[in-house]
């Protein structure tokens, strides 16, 4: 066996040929007066020597800091029951322990611009280095030496420096080489962690130098810091309810209890009101509307109240009588046209090709609802509504080339633009309430497509014609007849007949109600005028089985003062579109009607209206059709009592004022909703 001792001062004799295997340090790197170098070490699977930059540590490798020489197998030593190691003195060998754990502090280089890029050419079986060792510091002479952990191979060391210190302060780190456990008192040379409340010595405080800032560390650090901040900020924003529930999280306090349900069909129709509740008696109704139908602000009062469930009239004062119904009578319009249309139905408008070169026509179908908003945009008003981009983007494609002129076709409506019974403000330009009813128009010839109480244009259609022929860099160039079977170059569609009446109801939309009536003689082979549309309104009734004795309607929107429906007649449409299902075979057709209502202090004309203490129990539960005109305060609807049953209502006013009239009207509803009434 081969063994090497220290030289008699006990400062190691370092040779001068050997070189630095630091990747971090360059050569001859010199830190406080003295030199720090990289120890080559023995290999450890042949016992050959090899310069490496640092080795694992296993039980058979020993100290880092111990000198490495080639050896021979060496006979088994008994152990010695308390060893103290030194990094360089000879050492007995022993049996090595059970697999423990070591702990090591792993001790930064110093950080240089260059890697020493020899150490890779120093040979191919050179392993890679895992850990780095700082310049070793001065420690006090041992007092003795104390036997030594045999080591399998040795060289000379290089040149002088000072001994580590063994009981030097560093942070424990657990290695485990070659799947072994090793125990910190095992390892011979490695730095090992003392008791925080332990001082170094005043020696090795003097001589440890001041650690580098180490800025990946820091950065590491600073990022990490970052992070869990964020972390913590998003846990704590999504602990919050409102940020829980939106993102439907498990601790959502709307998240649910139990297993989801599975997908259930819903079909978006009104059904039928609850017939097994018990239904308010005639005397006690009579009793409790005695006092609100009697008021002096209602003028002249005729009316009716029926139960839907059973079509028993409960309350009745002179509904036969025919009385002026003002809007109500868009009630009749949309019950003919949902009795007789398909809900499916949409009204189209077209441009086709014209008859000269680079014309275009456009043809009128009878939508006033087509929209000038913007594509993505939906109408406010009418919601679902054709918009006028996209029917000028199809003629864009569809053309290829420059477009000169647009003309306008508005030959489907026939007679005149006002009915007998206007008055004349009604379509002067700049009113509210109505346009001249022509079959093309955007927006109902408002200005403001979101504004239902903006003013209407005079010529709604020629305003339109200028519109598309700006878009298509065109001149509009009046208005003709398309010719026959012309090529389609683009075309819209309304919303289908159930949202139009919808729209039309909300907003008791008078242009709109007058073009229906004009659509409805058109489907039934009638004139599509004023006329036309009245006789048709009426026919389609009159074969549905509705008694219309006293009706006379000159238009669809009920602006004409010589319209006169009695209030028994609204109640029996409104009864049947509310009776329960199965009852009646025109109930399915006539639904649609109820959803149209506007609602008491929620939507449409009804939106504002309910909010005085004598009619507020009546927001939410009435729903209604208002009409108004001058000496003329008109409602009809439906409305929920206290025990859940329907009752269908007509109450019209003549001669009473606008505001005080409407309001009483409300309060008699109200008190329907209020009243068990046995």
């Amino acid at each position: 066996m081969k063994e090497c001792c220290v030289p008699e001062n006990d400062v190691p004799m370092w040779p001068s040929d050997d070189k630095d295997t630091s990747s971090a340090e360059p050569k001859g790197t010199k830190g406080e007066g003295e030199a720090t170098v990289w120890l080559p070490m023995s290999g450890l699977a042949n016992g050959k020597t090899e310069e490496l930059a640092v080795p694992k540590v296993t039980p058979e490798s020993g100290s880092w800091f111990q000198p490495v020489v080639e050896v021979e197998e060496e006979p088994d030593v008994p152990e010695t029951p308390t060893p103290q190691w030194s990094a360089f003195e000879p050492a007995t060998p022993v049996e090595p322990e059970a697999p423990k754990t070591v702990f090591v502090q792993p001790v930064q280089p110093r950080q240089t611009d260059e890697p020493d890029w020899e150490q890779f050419d120093r040979g191919t079986a050179t392993p890679a280095r895992e850990h780095e060792l700082a310049r070793p510091e001065p420690r006090p002479e041992p007092p003795q030496d104390p036997p030594r952990r045999p080591e399998p191979s040795r060289v000379d060391p290089p040149a002088p420096a000072p001994v580590p210190s063994a009981t030097m302060h560093a942070r424990p780190v657990r290695i485990e080489p070659a799947e072994e456990r090793f125990d910190s008192e095992a390892t011979v040379g490695i730095q090992q962690p003392e008791p925080p409340s332990q001082e170094p010595a005043a020696g090795e405080a003097e001589s440890a130098p001041a650690p580098k800032p180490k800025r990946k560390r820091k950065a590491l650090l600073i990022t990490t810091l970052v992070v869990v901040l964020l972390l913590a900020g998003m846990g704590g924003a999504a602990a919050m309810p409102k940020v829980s529930n939106r993102l439907g999280l498990p601790w959502a306090p709307n998240a649910p209890k139990g297993e989801i349900p599975k997908p259930a069909g819903v079909t978006r129709v009104l059904h039928g009101p609850d017939i097994n509740g018990a239904g308010p008696t005639k005397e006690g109704l009579a009793a409790a509307l005695a006092g609100p139908a009697g008021a002096a602000d209602l003028g002249t009062l005729t009316g009716t109240v029926v139960d839907a469930a059973s079509g028993e009239v409960l309350w009745d004062k002179n509904s036969g009588t025919p009385l002026t119904p003002a809007s109500t009578t868009k009630i009749l319009v949309v019950a003919a046209a949902l009795l007789s249309m398909e809900h499916g139905t949409q009204f189209s408008t077209k441009i086709v090709q014209g008859a000269e070169p680079g014309t275009v026509v456009l043809v009128a179908g009878g939508d006033p609802s087509l929209t000038a908003l913007p594509l993505g945009t939906d109408s406010p008003l009418y919601p679902g509504a054709a918009h006028v981009d996209d029917l000028v983007a199809q003629v864009k494609k569809a053309v290829g080339g420059k477009i000169s002129k647009v003309q306008l076709d508005i030959s489907l409506f026939k007679g005149p633009t006002s009915a007998k019974g206007w008055d004349p403000e009604d379509t002067a330009a700049g009113n509210t309430y109505m346009a001249p009813v022509l079959p093309v128009m955007a927006d109902g010839g408002r200005t403001d497509p979101k504004n239902d109480h903006s003013p209407r244009v005079a010529n709604p259609a020629a305003a339109l014609t200028q519109k598309i022929a700006g878009k298509l860099e065109a001149q509009a160039g009046g208005t003709t007849t398309a010719p026959k079977d012309a090529k389609v170059l683009g075309e819209v569609k309304s919303q289908p007949l159930t949202e139009f009446a919808n729209s039309l109801l909300q907003l008791s939309d008078n242009l709109m109600a007058d073009v229906l009536a004009r659509q409805l003689a058109l489907a039934k082979g009638a004139e599509p005028s004023f006329t036309g549309g009245a006789t048709a309104t009426m026919d389609v009734l009159k074969q549905a089985g509705f008694d219309l004795t006293g009706v006379q309607i000159n238009d669809g929107s009920g602006l004409s003062d010589q319209n006169k429906i009695p209030a028994k007649v609204l109640s029996e449409i409104l009864a049947v579109a509310a009776a329960p299902d199965g009852k009646d075979p025109r109930t399915p057709k006539l639904r649609p009607l109820l959803a149209g209502l506007p609602v008491a202090g929620g939507s449409g004309t009804l939106e504002k209206r309910y909010g005085d203490p004598a009619s507020a129990a009546g927001r939410g539960w009435v729903r209604g059709k208002t009409g108004t005109l001058s000496g003329v305060n008109t409602l009809a609807g439906v409305v929920l009592d206290t025990d859940g049953r329907m009752l269908v209502f007509a109450l019209m006013s003549s001669g009473s004022d606008q505001n005080k009239g409407r309001a009483a009207l409300d309060v008699v509803a109200a008190t329907l909703h209020k009243c068990g009434c046995r």
